[in-house]
Formats: structure tokens, C-alpha cells, sequence
């Protein structure tokens, strides 16, 4: 299979005819090509959405939802075939893939379409003069995308930007093309007019950054590593460019002696260990009262075990690969400094092999570790994968303290019943979100994003809209 661009409308391969190999995690076989795109190829696709950029601006709100519709409808309609893509790609479990990844993507259309016909602006009375604020759409935008959540996060980012009138260049992960190519399709299919969406593939070193540099785009949402973010923060400095990213985070769930034991101990499961860990939100610091850390550690490194690490095609398959062979490398060494850091692995610890179809497969198993302190490496890094510590408290400060213990500051989670200590907890832990005896429950009208090493801007709602705008005053004499 031969994956392409979308630029200007229609498909197409790099223009200089390179190619890089696309390999599929559960059996670490090479299974399809990908565009190995460089500057002339974003050229070409930046100019082809700035050529569609007034004719777009200028289409009524309700012509630019119905587009997004059509796209969700598509999604729907091939919500199987691109789950079974998904989870070929990406490692991930079918099951994941088909009740989480796929209706997310149609969600975000949907979502967007709607709000755009809702999205309002201001005005301001005063004797003598009317001001009133418009909200102009940017331009080009750059959307960027990882690989853990190829087509949900990538709709994430495209939908608002569409919906607002900005024109699109978006790169998703080299490492996990194929529903983009997919969605590609898609939007010829739906109809969307040439140049507003185009999409490019090729490295993030290539074509990533050649995007972010280009001259013409006027805006970058971007997610991904802390260091990536980092680098176009830097590269997009002296252009002014808005941008919105999304990066790492070292979440902690705050667990309580007075929490609702099982129903906790079912959702931190979840949390640590959905989609092989590999999820920005994911839990990777268990903060356990002492009064109940022995029986916490046993009963959760017991459920652990149980969990069910194979082929993702499997309807029982619970755990499926991790992305790349470089990334299991990543997560094995990181475990292997945990070792060093005086760890214990309760349970874990080692790739796995699964036989038939996926014995050359990256598999890792879910692996809890104990020991280390809160400035450990082990504590501190992402690791981005199935790997989880467990550290015990006394008193609420410390329970605190540990929490906001890392540089990062994306999510949270919190397991009380104790509702002074909820308000206290929610105005003082350093993260985006919150969740309170809960985990991954998402209002796609609230905004996401991240603090200190984990984010800049937000995203979701109308802090989507607006980020893909910019205001305008007019005051108007009588």
C-alpha cells in the first residue's frame, strides 16, 4: 500500500518520490509506504490553502457545517474499516479503537459544526457609539498531530480550524499515517473544496518543521513530546504566529482512605493502562494513603496480572502493542532505571512475545514499580507507555506536595469523598484538568490544555473557536 498526500484536492505522492516504510507494531512488519515529503511539498500544500482561504472565510457558517457533517456521516459509515486501520497501525486494540477512537473522530466534527452556527461575539453600548467586536478567521493553519490517538486527535485539531474559515495544512504522525490517508479520501468524498484541507505526510524533522516555518501559516496547534513543543515555540518566535500546544504530562491520581475502594481501583486500572499507557492523560504516579497502601498494592498489582496482553485483533486482546520498536527500547530502559534507582517491580518489567502473527510484535507488559522517590528519574520523565509507581503518603500536604512534584501539569485525578478536601485539592493542584472521583470523562465544551512543561493555550469549546480567530473592534459613531 502506497499512502499519499492531499494537496490542492487531490492525491499525490511526494514530489520528489521518496518514500518511508510504515510498519505495523503488532507484527513489526513493514505493511505499507509513506510520502517521505519535504519543504516543496508543504510549499505546494501552504499555497493551495492560501488560494482557498477567501472563498472559504467568505462561506456562511451553515455551508461550512454541513461540509463537517458530511465528513462525520463518512466516518460513520466506515467506522469498522477504520477501526480495523487504526488499531493496524497504531497497535492498539480493536475493541479501543472501534468504541473510542473512531466515534471521537465523527464526534469532533460534529461537534464543531454545530458550535460554529453558536459562536457569538460582542458588542458594547455607550451615548453617542456602538462598538462591536468581529472574529475573523486567521488563515492558514497547521495542524500537527502524534501517534497515540491518530485520528481522534487529529480531528480535534482540524474541525475547529475549518469551522472557524481558516484553510488547513496538517501532518500527522509518521509513524501512524493511515487514517489520515484515510480521511483524505474522506474529504473528497464529502466535498470539501480544493485546498482547504490538505494533508502531508513525511518526518517531523522534514516536513513537520518546514510547516511550522512556512511563512504563510499564520497559526500551529500542535501535540506531542515537550521537547518538539519546545522547538516550535523556538523556530516561531520572531514570525508571531499563534500557537496552541499540547504536550507531555506525568499525571498523578490521588487516592484516599475515604475514596469508593472498587469503583477507584476499576478506574485507576483504566487510567494507568488504557491504550498501552500511551495516552497524554494517562495516570503514571499513584499516590496511595498509607492506611490503605498494602491492601491497594495487592489488589491492584493482582488486577494488573490478569490483564490480557496479545494480538489486537482479539475481542479478549485488553493490551496490544506499543507503537514502534524504538519506543518499546524507550520504555524498556526507563524501566531498566527504575531498576537502578532502587525500584521494586511488583509486576512486569519485560517485553513480551506473543506467539503466531505477532512474535516479532512490540510488546511490552503492564509493569507496576514501587520504591523510588518523588525526584527519581523514574518519577519525574515521561515514559509514555504501560508503566506505573506507586508511592505512599500520610497527610494531605504531602499528598499534595507529591503531586505537583514533577514539571509538568497536565491532569489530575483525585479520589475523596471528602468534599473540604476536594475544593482545597482542585484550587492547588498544578494541572489542566481535574477529575474527582472520576477519570477521562470529557465535555468536548471545556477547555484542555495543560501547565507548566505540559502546555500553552487551550483547546475544546469555544477556547477552540476563539483560538482560530482573532478580534476585531469596530466602533461606530451615531
Amino acid at each position: 500500500m502506497q499512502i499519499l498526500n492531499l494537496i490542492n484536492g487531490k492525491l499525490q505522492p511526494a514530489h520528489k518520490g521518496a518514500w518511508l516504510e510504515n510498519i505495523e507494531p503488532a507484527t513489526g512488519l513493514v505493511y505499507s509506504q509513506i510520502p517521505d515529503s519535504d519543504a516543496s511539498d508543504i510549499d505546494q500544500a501552504v499555497l493551495a490553502a492560501q488560494a482557498a482561504f477567501v472563498g472559504w472565510a467568505e462561506t456562511d457558517p451553515e455551508t461550512r457545517s454541513a461540509c463537517l457533517e458530511r465528513l462525520a456521516d463518512l466516518i460513520d459509515r466506515d467506522a469498522e474499516a477504520l477501526a480495523a486501520d487504526e488499531s493496524r497501525d497504531n497497535g492498539k486494540p480493536l475493541s479501543l479503537a472501534r468504541e473510542i477512537d473512531i466515534p471521537r473522530a465523527a464526534l469532533n466534527f460534529r461537534f464543531f459544526a454545530s458550535a460554529i452556527q453558536h459562536f457569538s461575539s460582542e458588542s458594547h453600548a455607550r451615548p453617542g457609539y456602538l462598538n462591536y467586536t468581529l472574529r475573523e478567521p486567521l488563515g492558514v493553519g497547521a495542524c500537527i498531530s502524534p501517534w497515540n490517538l491518530p485520528l481522534y486527535l487529529l480531528t480535534w485539531k482540524i474541525a475547529p480550524a475549518l469551522a472557524a474559515g481558516n484553510t488547513v495544512v496538517a501532518k500527522a504522525s509518521e509513524v501512524t499515517p493511515l487514517t489520515a490517508y484515510r480521511l483524505s479520501e474522506l474529504a473528497i468524498e464529502a466535498g470539501l473544496p480544493a485546498g482547504v484541507l490538505n494533508i502531508v505526510h513525511g518526518s517531523g524533522a522534514q516536513a513537520g518543521d518546514a510547516l511550522t516555518r512556512h511563512p504563510l501559516v499564520k497559526a500551529v496547534s500542535f501535540t506531542g513530546s515537550t521537547r518538539t513543543g519546545a522547538e516550535i515555540q523556538r523556530v516561531t518566535a520572531g514570525q508571531f504566529k499563534k500557537l496552541s500546544l499540547e504536550m507531555g504530562g506525568k499525571n498523578a491520581a490521588l487516592i484516599f482512605a475515604d475514596c469508593d475502594y472498587s469503583d477507584m481501583l476499576e478506574t485507576v486500572l483504566r487510567s494507568s493502562f488504557a491504550n498501552q499507557g500511551q495516552i497524554c492523560l494517562c495516570t503514571s504516579r499513584l499516590l496511595v494513603e498509607r492506611s490503605i497502601y498494602e491492601r491497594f498494592c495487592q489488589d491492584f498489582v493482582a488486577r494488573v496480572r490478569e490483564l490480557k496482553v496479545g494480538d489486537p485483533h482479539l475481542p479478549e486482546t485488553q493490551q496490544g502493542a506499543v507503537v514502534s520498536a524504538q519506543h518499546q527500547q524507550k520504555i524498556l530502559s526507563c524501566i531498566q532505571t527504575a531498576r537502578q534507582e532502587g525500584a521494586e517491580i511488583l509486576c512486569g518489567g519485560q517485553a513480551i512475545q506473543v506467539p503466531g502473527r505477532c512474535e516479532q510484535g512490540y510488546f511490552v507488559g503492564p509493569t507496576v514499580v514501587s520504591g523510588p522517590g518523588p525526584q527519581s528519574q523514574t518519577n519525574q520523565a515521561e515514559i509514555f507507555g504501560p508503566v506505573v509507581s506507586i508511592q505512599p503518603f500520610d497527610l494531605d500536604s504531602e499528598a499534595l506536595d507529591l503531586a505537583n512534584a514533577t514539571n509538568y501539569g497536565l491532569a489530575a485525578s483525585l479520589w475523596t469523598n471528602d468534599q473540604r478536601r476536594v475544593q482545597a485539592f482542585s484550587r492547588s493542584l498544578a494541572a489542566g484538568i481535574v477529575w474527582v472521583n472520576c477519570w477521562m470523562v470529557r465535555d468536548l465544551r471545556t477547555p484542555f490544555g495543560g501547565v507548566k512543561d505540559s502546555g500553552l493555550g487551550r483547546e475544546g469549546g469555544w477556547e477552540a473557536l476563539r483560538f482560530w480567530t482573532q478580534s476585531k473592534n469596530v466602533c461606530i459613531a451615531d
